[in-house]
């Protein structure tokens, strides 16, 4: 960059400064910083079509977020982050009497190596199902009866679905995901219709979650390498300004939200650098899965 160009940017940085009332010094040297920031920022993951519930976001913790899930120095600051973070997911309980076991298409336990798989048919072919053997009727009810040892009793099921992951329904059992996802492949091959009450939990992205925490604070994705940049760390440990850390994607290597208060001056001035620098949004991520939702599946056939 030539003198040129840095006195140019040097001149948008402080406008910007000034549009955003960082009239200070310090929080226009924390601008200017930030936004020179060379980091490996990535864009980050839509949630893929798969039978896993453990794969991608985990966006239901939100709703009853544990008053540990944030790191961060100060406790204050952590606790206002949460309180705004756990308006962001709405849920709803909701008793189905009758629910045809074959629009289950997705299980709660597992491995989010479960992802690589887009059905039921297609993990029941796998390696991994190999050894679940259904032929006649008979092996149907033995090999569902090990997922759910009170089927023939008409025992109640629970069921999850969220809206960014569309009208997928999955079955929240912990055990012999394999035999239930077998034998639901089974019937739905075979035309077997197979009912039972279900107790269907429904977690849903509130709007109004959404803007109030986008008022209130930059949520950014910050990629594992941040927190071991001099610089970056710097800036967010050097002036003492309020900040929260909160992982919800699965993986180390995965990004980690950082939340900064705009009522802070310092704060509202790294995150607007940081965006600059190529942070991605995650207050506008969690607005795309919100309008991507591709609606509800109805409980009750």
């Amino acid at each position: 960059m030539n003198s040129q160009q840095s006195s140019s940017l040097s001149s948008r940085l402080t406008t910007l400064a000034q549009r955003l009332g960082l009239i200070g010094r310090a929080p226009r040297h924390i601008l200017e910083r930030a936004s020179q920031l060379r980091l490996p920022f990535a864009a980050l993951p839509a949630p893929r079509d798969s039978i896993c519930w453990l794969d991608g976001p985990q966006l239901q913790r939100l709703v009853e977020l544990p008053r540990d899930a944030l790191s961060g120095p100060v406790q204050e600051d952590k606790a206002q982050a949460r309180a705004m973070l756990i308006r962001v997911v709405e849920q709803e309980q909701q008793a189905a009497p009758s629910l045809d076991l074959r629009s289950i298409d997705g299980l709660c336990a597992g491995e989010p190596e479960l992802g690589r798989f887009s059905s039921f048919e297609q993990y029941a072919a796998s390696e991994a199902c190999r050894q679940v053997r259904i032929i006649s009727y008979k092996d149907f009810i033995k090999t569902i009866s090990l997922a759910l040892p009170r089927f023939l009793a008409s025992e109640r099921i629970s069921v999850r679905q969220a809206s960014w992951r569309g009208p997928r329904l999955f079955w929240a059992g912990e055990q012999h995901s394999e035999a239930f996802a077998c034998a639901v492949a089974y019937a739905r091959r075979r035309g077997l219709e197979i009912t039972l009450p279900a107790a269907l939990t429904r977690y849903r992205l509130s709007q109004d979650g959404l803007a109030q925490l986008q008022q209130h604070y930059h949520v950014l994705a910050m990629p594992a390498a941040a927190w071991s940049d001099p610089s970056f760390m710097g800036l967010l440990l050097d002036s003492g300004l309020p900040y929260s850390r909160l992982s919800l994607l699965r993986g180390d290597a995965d990004a980690e939200f950082l939340l900064l208060p705009k009522h802070s001056a310092e704060a509202r001035a790294l995150g607007e650098g940081l965006r600059l620098a190529g942070a991605p949004d995650g207050v506008n991520y969690l607005k795309q899965l919100a309008g991507g939702d591709a609606g509800e599946a109805n409980p009750e056939q």
